[in-house]
């Protein structure tokens, strides 16, 4: 045997330590971002702050190509920046104002789910299986069920709920967006172009804050805290490790860990927001985990078997 190859596959535990590494922050991210609501920061100031911070920190060593290599891909990077950058954050984290964190967390996991369903729409010769039809059926009555959660709870309002479809939807894009792009782009630089494009496509929502907070309040020590995670491990360091762990495992199976990060999020926020869920809430949870787990495992099986 190959040493060099063994010690290759022997590596491979780091790389699927990247991944569930990646998706535990983005698990903690909302959670955080809750914090910062519930201290006075507007949802698009998480944003642009967190965002400039990640920009300024990928660039400090991705600096020595500025441009993408032709006018069509810049635009498809300026389109990456608002699907994926400030319309999904935003999306996110003014739903975090109307509803629970582990509502969020739970509509946009589906993003995965809904990139092969419109893949399939997209590039006919890339049609999705019928159980990819069955795993999406299902989770959108789990989606149905969390946003009733929601409606059932009169503290909560589901326009929140739907603020994240639009959020997973808009992930989703991103996907489509993308796939042009990773054949001719690093994953640093791409990860670079969409935060400068997601944070100046997030200036002109500004215009519909109520009002702008000080900075000062940023100076808090919790607020600064949460804020730098957001920014350094949730954005920065999570974008670069989830980069990583794609290559070597692979997306499919580094994809899968994404099913866990509602569970993550809903352990904490149960243990640091207090959120209760009734039972509909919980068998939309299971509705949206199984339905996701049935569509990639099943159709994975079903191409392996062809």
């Amino acid at each position: 045997m190959d040493p060099q190859r063994s010690s290759g596959k022997g590596n491979l535990w780091l790389y699927h330590l990247c991944a569930a590494l990646t998706v535990t922050a983005w698990g903690l991210s909302l959670v955080s971002t809750r914090i910062l609501l519930d201290h006075g920061l507007h949802p698009i100031e998480i944003y642009i702050y967190r965002f400039i911070l990640a920009y300024l920190a990928i660039l400090s060593f991705c600096h020595k190509k500025i441009l993408a290599n032709s006018l069509k891909d810049e635009l498809l990077f300026i389109g990456c920046g608002l699907v994926a950058g400030s319309v999904y954050f935003i999306a996110e984290n003014v739903a975090l104002e109307y509803t629970l964190v582990t509502n969020v967390s739970l509509i946009t996991s589906l993003p995965p789910l809904l990139t092969v369903l419109l893949i399939g729409l997209v590039y006919k010769n890339n049609r999705p299986g019928r159980w990819s039809y069955i795993g999406s059926i299902i989770a959108f009555l789990g989606v149905g069920l969390v946003i009733f959660n929601s409606s059932f709870n009169m503290a909560l309002n589901p326009i929140g709920d739907l603020l994240s479809l639009l959020a997973a939807f808009c992930w989703a894009i991103y996907g489509l967006l993308l796939k042009p792009l990773n054949a001719h782009y690093t994953e640093l630089f791409i990860t670079r172009k969409v935060f400068f494009y997601g944070v100046l496509t997030a200036i002109p929502f500004l215009a519909v804050e109520p009002q702008i907070t000080s900075p000062a309040v940023i100076l808090d020590p919790i607020c600064l805290i949460n804020l730098l995670f957001l920014a350094l491990i949730c954005s920065a360091a999570a974008f670069l490790m989830w980069a990583c762990a794609i290559i070597k495992i692979g997306a499919v199976t580094a994809s899968n860990y994404l099913y866990f990060q509602p569970i993550i999020t809903m352990i904490f926020a149960l243990i640091t927001l207090n959120e209760t869920i009734t039972p509909i809430g919980y068998t939309g949870c299971c509705l949206i985990l199984a339905g996701v787990w049935i569509a990639d495992y099943m159709q994975r099986r079903q191409i392996k078997n062809t």
